[in-house]
């Protein structure tokens, strides 16, 4: 019985210890629930140190990055989910519709500081001089509140960048020109974002590359070696080894001599065409529209039905390089009811036929030539002639902040020379689709627009925009280039003097 008892005793016993390692393991739990529910996140890291990269992309206007020939625009349809940690644990907070933040991020742009250009003070024989401008005294440049020099009409106009941008400059400093201010210019390099060097190299190629009976070099080539040396010898392209710096070279056959040397600047361009990659990129490189030549349509009450011709084509049809689809298209397409697809040049009034023409067109072919782009799209925008796009290597201006496929009708060059599958296409495109693009194009327009002075929205401030937007990829290259540059190790590998900032350059 006394051992029964005893037996019966060591159960309770035993019961009685597991049923309170239990509780006090229950409440050590618990304990700890409420200790982290307090903290939000285990004590490793500090996160309200780190910056949201989403809410940092919003408030610096900046867009996300997108992959080189991406067909995808850089947010899509996508809904991002944002989480709330400010206190109450990981909770969903919201929905952000990125759509509305992609629209946000570019205006922004508004809001946000100038950028700060430092711009050479080259001589006048790189710049104004070109264009017929003499300088006086020690002056380098026109006094723009007595008179602007002007540029040469035609062709020429359609790669005329340099000019625009070059005014806007000099214009930031006289408070009596109203313009919009996404750029300024600053006199201290050390203050500035980047640096502008403002060489008129379409102007000098279209004027002066060919050489004379009495000269060895064309008196473009040679401006071209003057520049080289002269920016390579600055102390602020020894600083960053030029990766801040703006080269302007929009005419495919501009700086085809210099480029090879200051290929770690940034350009502006027309396309890629004519650059290897290692010398020229999306990543380090701005697309520029070109300055269409044709007349903007002014007070555009037409539509779909007063429109008579379908589709229009005019200008140069055989072409090398990529530019075979010309003469592809234009057997498949010549004979089609209600298409234009014909020759023609400048000479003989032809900027003028060909506004009339296009003024006329629903839609407008821009097939690839010698390069993969061309003035005609530029054009066929400022006529709100919705453009046929055939180029598939094409890239186009503020593509990362504007989507092309809500104006444009993109056409891979392999669909295109099928027969009969670009004529159905587009015959396929209805009244109200056509409206839509119509309406957007008369939206975008502006965006495409150079004058002087320049306003909001405009070529030259969405290009100054497009630069600013790349400003913070130039720091990090100069920043992390600078990692071990401060140090030398002499031949016996060990440590010599270790440079300041003041006397590192």
């Amino acid at each position: 019985m006394i051992e029964k008892q005893a037996s019966s005793g060591g159960v309770i016993s035993r019961k009685s210890l597991l049923c309170l390692f239990s509780s006090i393991l229950s409440l050590f739990i618990l304990s700890w629930f409420f200790v982290l529910r307090s903290t939000g996140q285990p004590n490793f890291i500090d996160h309200s140190l780190l910056a949201n990269p989403l809410n940092s992309l919003v408030e610096s206007g900046n867009s996300l990055p997108r992959e080189q020939n991406s067909v995808e625009p850089s947010f899509g349809n996508r809904s991002i989910l944002v989480n709330d940690n400010g206190g109450g644990g990981e909770t969903l907070r919201e929905k952000v519709d990125v759509k509305s933040m992609e629209y946000n991020m570019v205006n922004n742009e508004n809001s946000k500081e100038p950028l700060k250009v430092f711009m050479y003070d080259l001589p006048p024989e790189f710049h104004f001089e070109l264009l017929d401008w003499k300088a006086e005294g020690d002056s380098v440049w026109p006094d723009l509140r007595r008179k602007i020099p002007t540029y040469p009409g035609g062709l020429n106009l359609q790669h005329s960048i340099e000019y625009w941008l070059t005014l806007d400059l000099l214009a930031s400093e006289i408070p009596s020109i109203p313009r919009a201010g996404s750029a300024i210019r600053v006199r201290n390099s050390s203050e500035a974002d980047v640096i502008f060097v403002p060489f008129f190299s379409s102007l000098s190629y279209n004027r002066y590359s060919k050489v004379n009976p009495h000269e060895k070099k064309s008196k473009n080539k040679l401006l071209q070696e003057k520049l080289v040396k002269f920016v390579t010898s600055q102390r602020e392209w020894k600083k960053s080894g030029g990766r801040d710096h703006i080269i302007l070279a929009h005419h495919p056959n501009s700086m085809l001599n210099a480029r090879m040397k200051l290929w770690p600047a940034m350009f502006i361009l027309a396309d890629f065409g004519r650059y290897p990659p290692r010398i020229a990129n999306v990543d380090k490189d701005i697309i520029a529209p070109y300055k269409h030549v044709i007349k903007s349509y002014a007070n555009d009450f037409s539509n779909f039905d007063n429109r008579p011709i379908l589709l229009y084509f005019q200008g140069a049809i055989y072409r090398k390089d990529g530019g075979f689809v010309r003469q592809e298209l234009f057997y498949l397409l010549k004979d089609e009811k209600d298409v234009h697809f014909k020759f023609g040049s400048v000479q003989k009034n032809g900027i003028n036929r060909a506004s009339e023409g296009m003024h006329h067109s629903k839609f407008c072919l821009n097939i690839a030539g010698d390069t993969p782009s061309s003035n005609r799209l530029f054009d066929a925008i400022a006529s709100h002639c919705v453009p046929v796009i055939v180029s598939d290597d094409i890239e186009l201006p503020y593509e990362d902040v504007l989507d092309y496929s809500e104006f444009c009708v993109f056409v891979r060059t392999s669909d295109a020379v099928k027969e009969k599958f670009l004529i159905n296409l587009i015959r396929g495109i209805g009244k109200d689709e056509w409206t839509r693009m119509w309406r957007k194009l008369k939206e975008v327009e502006h965006f495409f627009d150079f004058q002087y002075p320049s306003k909001e929205g405009d070529a030259v401030q969405m290009i100054w925009q497009s630069v600013a937007r790349k400003v913070p990829a130039i720091r990090m290259k100069i920043h992390k280039s600078m990692r071990y540059s401060r140090y030398i190790v002499n031949s016996n590998g060990e440590l010599g003097k270790i440079q300041t900032p003041s006397n590192f350059w």
